[in-house]
C-alpha cells in the first residue's frame, strides 16, 4: 500500500537523501520518495511487515519529524505540522529583521578601526578592549537566539550521524563563536595579569561578527528561497481558488444556498450569468456558454445545453441553467486536476538520482575537508586564526540546498505550466520521458480524427435538391440509433431543415432502412441494399467510388424504386491534426497511425495528412503488440489514444498519452492527460518537456560547478598562486547566492511558450449561416440607478432574456456591455423594464 507523510525538519537534499535511507532499510518497505520542496514522502510498504507509526518513528530516529496528513497520533504529537509559506515567510522575515537590527551596530562596531568610522572613546585603547569584546558578544547573541534553528536541527542531525546544511551552518557559526568567546577569556586574562600585548593580539581575533553576519546572509538567502518557491507552487494554489464555496441548489422546489461541500450526487444546481460551476454534472434545462479555459486552457467559451456535461471551476458567461450533479467533493474534475498536479509536482525524476546520491554523501564529506583544510592552514602557517578562518569559510559556503532544489524546483514549475495550457503530467518521470522520445503513434479515431461521424458530402440526382434530398434522408434516418444515421439527422438540424414523420419504419440488419414519407416508399442504405432490390446506380457515376477511395461512407437513398441522391459521411480529420504531425516531425520525431479502420479509409486520412507511416485494421487487443514491436527496434515510442480502447497500448508505450480526456481525468492507464480533444496539446507536452529537463540540466550544472570552484577556493587552494581566499562572511553570501540563482533559473519556466501553435481558421460558412448577425454587435450602455449587486443581478437577467442578448454589467462603472443583434429600443426598454433608466448607449 501506498501512504503519505509529511516531514518536518529537512532543509537540503542530505536531509531528504538521510530520511530517504532511513525508511527505505525498513523490512516490507518497497519504495520511499521524499520530496524536498513540499515536505511530502510516499512509502509504498507491506502492510503486514509495517504501520505508519513505525515509518514515522524511522524518520524521528533519523532527526527529523513526521506525521500523516490531517492525523495527530502519539508519535506526531512531539512534531509540529507543516506551516503554511505565509507563516513560513512571516516567521523568515522577523528573524531577518531581528538578525540585521543587531548585525548592523555589531559589524560597524567590529570594522569601524579598520575603516577609519568614528567609534565611541569607550570602544577605543587597549583598557578598554574587555568592553569592546563583550558589547560585541551581546550583540551576536539576539542573532543567535533567533536563528536557533540552525542550531536545534544541525547538531541534532549530526548527533543522529545524518549532518545536513544546518549542520554546517551551526559547525561553522559555533567555531567562530567559541574562538570569540575564549578571545575574551585570553583578553580578560591580559588585562588581570598586565599582558597588554596579549590583550591587544586578542582583541583583534574576534570574530562575533562573521558569526553574525553567517547566520543573517544565511536567513537572508533562506527567505529569498522561500518567496521563489512559494511561487512554483502558484499553479496548485490557482487551481484551489478557482473552485465556488457556495451552490445554489433546488430542495423541496425551492433554492437554497449552501456551501459546496453538501453538495450531492444528483441534486439538481442552479447556475446564473457570471457564476462558477461548483461541480461536475449534468445540464437538464437552459443553455449557455461556457468558459472553460481555467480547466482546458481552451480560450473560446463552448456553447452547452440539455445533456452535456459541465465541470467545476467552469465560468457560465451568459444564460441560466440547471444541471444534476454526478461528482462531487475530491470526485470533480478539478479535485483530480489539483491531485494529479500536486502528485506530479511531488514525484522525483530519474535524473534527481544523480542529485540526491551526491547530497547523501556531501556533508560529511564536506565536514572532512573543512577539518583537513584547517589542519592543513595551522601546520602550514602556525596560525590557528588563519586556520579556523578557512575551515569554517568552507563548512559555510559549501550548499546542498542548490543541488537539492535544482531538479524539484523545476518539475514543480513545469507540471504548473502544464496543467495551465491543459496538459498533466502524472508523474515527474512522465515529464522526464517525453523528452527522449523517439516515435509517435497516434491513434486515428477521437484523436487525429473528431471521433464521430458528420456529413461531408450531398450529391442529389435528377430533379432533387440539396434540401429535398437532406429532408427524406433525415426523415428517413430520424428513427434509426446506428451512428451514420445520427449524422446525417444531425446535419439537417443544423440547417434547420424541418422533418417529415415517417411511417412503416424498418431496418435491415447489415443494409439500411425502408420507410414510407407522404406516400411515398423510400429505401436508405448502403450499395448492397440498393443491388438487393433491383435499384440502377447508374445516375451515380463514378462518384461512390470517389467517395469512398477519400475514406467517406457513401449512403444511397431511393424513391419508388429510383435513384434520388447519395449522401457522404466520415470521420473528418481534426482541424489542427494536420498541424500537430507537422509540429511533431519537426521536432524531429517519426509519426505512426494506428487504427482498427480497414485500409482504404486509413489511407485517405494519411494521404490528408501528409502520413507515410499507417498500420490499419488493427484489433484494440493488438494494439499493445504494435507498440512493443516498435520498442524491440530500440525506439523509444509515446502513445497518444483515448484511454479506453488503448488501455493496453498506452500501458505498454515508454510514455501513454491520453487525448480529449474531456471531465474524465482519472485515466489509470496513461502517464499524462491532455484535457483538450487537442492534438496539438500532445507538441506542446513534448516541448515543455525538453525545456523543463533542460533547466534542470542548467541547474544541476551551475550547483555543481559552484561547489568545485567554490570549496577549493573557500579551502585556499588558490592562494599560493592567485593569493585569494574567502572570508567566511562571503561565503555566507555565496551560499546564499547559489540557491536563489537555481530558484530564479527554474523560475524562468513560468514564461513558456510552445514553439508551435495551432494555426488560425476561419469561422465554417455553415457557422456563419447558423449564426447569422448574432453575437456580431457590442454596445456599451449607462445606466441610472443601479445601487448595489442586487441591482446588477436584475439588469442582467433583464438584457439577456432578449433573444441573443449576452451582457456583463459593472456596478463601479455603472455600464453594461451587451453582445448581440437587439435593437437600442429593445435595449432601454428591458433596462426600464428592470426599474432602472438608460442614459446613453454607445
Amino acid at each position: 500500500m501506498r501512504e503519505k507523510f509529511t516531514v518536518t525538519g529537512m532543509t537540503c537534499s542530505a536531509c531528504s537523501a538521510h530520511v530517504e535511507k532511513a525508511v527505505s532499510k525498513l523490512e516490507g518497505v518497497s519504495g520511499v520518495n521524499v520530496n524536498l520542496l513540499g515536505g511530502i514522502m510516499q512509502v509504498d510498504y507491506d502492510p503486514a511487515a509495517q504501520s505508519p507509526d513505525s515509518i514515522i518513528a524511522a524518520v524521528v530516529d533519523s532527526g527529523y519529524g513526521a506525521q500523516i496528513p490531517g492525523k495527530a497520533g502519539k508519535k506526531e504529537s512531539a512534531t509540529a505540522g507543516v506551516p503554511s509559506m505565509e507563516e513560513e515567510l512571516k516567521g523568515m522575515k522577523h528573524r531577518l529583521i531581528v538578525s540585521f537590527v543587531f548585525l548592523i551596530p555589531l559589524f560597524y562596531l567590529s570594522m569601524g578601526h579598520m575603516m577609519g568610522w568614528p567609534i565611541p572613546h569607550v570602544f577605543h585603547g587597549t583598557q578598554n578592549a574587555l568592553i569592546f569584546a563583550l558589547t560585541q558578544f551581546l550583540l551576536l547573541l539576539p542573532i543567535m537566539y533567533v536563528n536557533d534553528k540552525y542550531y536545534k536541527v544541525g547538531f541534532k542531525t549530526l548527533a543522529h550521524r545524518s549532518p545536513n546544511m544546518d549542520s554546517l551552518i551551526a559547525l561553522g557559526s559555533a567555531a567562530a563563536v567559541i574562538y570569540g568567546v575564549a578571545a575574551i577569556f585570553e583578553i580578560g586574562w591580559g588585562l588581570g595579569h598586565g599582558d597588554l600585548a596579549r590583550v591587544e593580539r586578542w582583541s583583534m581575533d574576534l570574530y562575533f561578527e562573521s558569526a553574525g553576519m553567517i547566520l543573517a546572509l544565511i536567513t537572508l538567502g533562506k527567505y529569498l528561497e522561500t518567496r521563489s518557491k512559494g511561487k512554483t507552487g502558484e499553479a496548485i494554489s490557482r487551481l484551489m481558488d478557482l473552485a465556488p464555496k457556495t451552490a445554489t441548489v433546488l430542495r423541496g422546489g425551492q433554492e437554497a444556498v449552501i456551501p459546496v461541500e453538501e453538495v450531492a450526487v444528483g441534486d439538481l444546481i442552479v447556475v446564473r450569468p457570471g457564476q462558477a460551476i461548483p461541480v461536475d454534472g449534468e445540464i437538464v434545462e437552459g443553455s449557455s456558454s461556457i468558459d472553460e479555459s481555467a480547466l482546458t486552457g481552451e480560450s473560446i467559451p463552448v456553447d452547452k445545453g440539455p445533456g452535456d456535461k459541465v465541470a467545476a471551476a467552469a465560468i457560465n458567461k451568459s444564460g441560466a441553467f440547471t444541471f444534476k450533479a454526478t461528482r462531487v467533493g475530491d470526485d470533480t474534475t478539478l479535485a483530480q486536476m489539483i491531485a494529479l498536479v500536486d502528485e506530479a509536482a511531488s514525484s522525483k525524476a530519474p535524473i534527481a538520482k544523480l542529485a540526491d546520491k551526491v547530497a547523501g554523501v556531501f556533508v560529511p564529506v564536506v565536514i572532512c575537508i573543512a577539518l583537513v583544510t584547517a589542519a592543513v592552514w595551522f601546520f602550514a602557517t602556525g596560525d590557528f586564526t588563519r586556520a579556523l578562518t578557512a575551515g569554517v569559510a568552507v563548512l559555510v559556503i559549501s550548499c546542498p540546498c542548490a543541488l537539492g532544489l535544482a531538479t524539484p524546483v523545476a518539475i514543480m514549475v513545469g507540471t504548473g505550466k502544464g496543467a495551465e495550457n491543459g496538459i498533466l503530467f502524472k508523474s515527474a518521470e512522465a515529464l522526464e520521458g517525453l523528452r527522449s522520445i523517439q516515435t509517435v503513434v497516434l491513434d486515428k479515431t477521437g484523436t487525429v480524427t473528431q471521433g464521430k461521424p458528420v456529413v461531408t458530402d450531398l450529391t442529389p440526382l435528377g430533379e432533387t435538391t440539396e434540401e429535398e434530398l437532406l429532408c427524406v434522408a433525415a426523415s428517413l434516418e430520424k428513427p434509426s440509433e446506428h451512428p451514420l444515421a445520427q449524422a446525417v439527422v444531425a446535419e439537417a438540424e443544423q440547417r434547420n431543415i424541418p422533418l417529415v414523420p415517417a411511417q412503416e419504419f424498418q431496418a435491415v440488419h447489415g443494409r439500411g432502412v425502408t420507410a414510407a414519407v407522404q406516400g411515398a416508399r423510400f429505401l436508405a442504405g448502403n450499395r448492397a441494399m440498393m443491388e438487393e432490390n433491383q435499384i440502377d446506380l447508374t445516375a451515380a457515376g463514378e462518384t461512390p467510388e470517389a467517395l469512398a477511395g477519400a475514406g467517406k461512407t457513401p449512403l444511397y437513398f431511393a424513391q419508388d424504386g429510383r435513384l434520388i441522391g447519395i449522401v457522404a459521411v466520415a470521420d473528418t480529420v481534426k482541424p489542427t491534426s494536420a498541424a500537430a504531425i507537422a509540429a511533431l516531425r519537426d521536432l524531429g520525431l517519426e509519426v505512426v497511425m494506428l487504427t482498427g479502420d480497414n485500409r482504404r479509409t486509413a489511407q485517405a486520412i494519411a494521404k490528408e495528412l501528409a502520413l507515410t507511416d499507417v498500420v490499419a485494421e488493427v484489433l484494440p487487443q493488438d494494439k499493445e503488440k504494435v507498440i512493443a514491436d516498435l520498442q524491440a527496434k530500440g525506439k523509444k515510442v509515446a502513445m497518444v489514444g483515448d484511454g479506453i480502447n488503448d488501455a493496453p497500448a498506452l500501458a505498454r508505450s515508454d510514455v501513454g498519452l491520453a487525448i480529449g480526456a474531456g471531465t474524465d481525468v482519472a485515466i489509470e492507464s496513461a502517464d499524462v492527460v491532455l484535457m483538450k480533444s487537442d492534438l496539438m496539446d500532445a507538441v506542446t507536452a513534448v516541448e515543455l518537456s525538453k525545456a523543463t529537463i533542460k533547466n534542470i540540466k542548467e541547474n544541476l550544472f551551475w550547483a555543481f560547478f559552484y561547489n568545485a570552484i567554490c570549496i577549493p577556493l573557500a579551502a585556499g587552494a588558490f592562494y599560493p598562486i592567485f593569493h585569494i581566499q574567502l572570508s567566511p562572511m562571503i561565503a555566507a553570501a555565496a551560499m546564499s547566492l547559489s540557491s536563489v540563482c537555481v530558484v530564479s533559473n527554474a523560475l524562468r519556466l513560468k514564461l513558456f511558450k510552445p514553439r508551435h501553435t495551432a494555426p488560425k481558421t476561419a469561422v465554417p460558412e455553415e457557422k456563419i449561416k447558423k449564426e447569422g448577425a448574432k453575437n456580431t454587435m457590442e454596445k456599451k450602455i449607462v445606466i441610472e440607478g443601479m445601487m448595489c449587486q442586487h441591482c446588477v443581478a436584475h439588469v442582467t437577467e433583464a438584457l439577456t432574456k432578449l433573444d441573443g442578448v449576452t451582457a456583463v454589467v459593472d456596478l463601479e462603472t455603472k455600464t453594461a456591455t451587451v453582445t448581440g443583434d437587439a435593437t437600442d429600443e429593445a435595449l432601454k426598454q428591458a433596462v426600464a423594464n428592470a426599474g432602472y433608466t438608460v442614459t446613453s448607449i454607445q
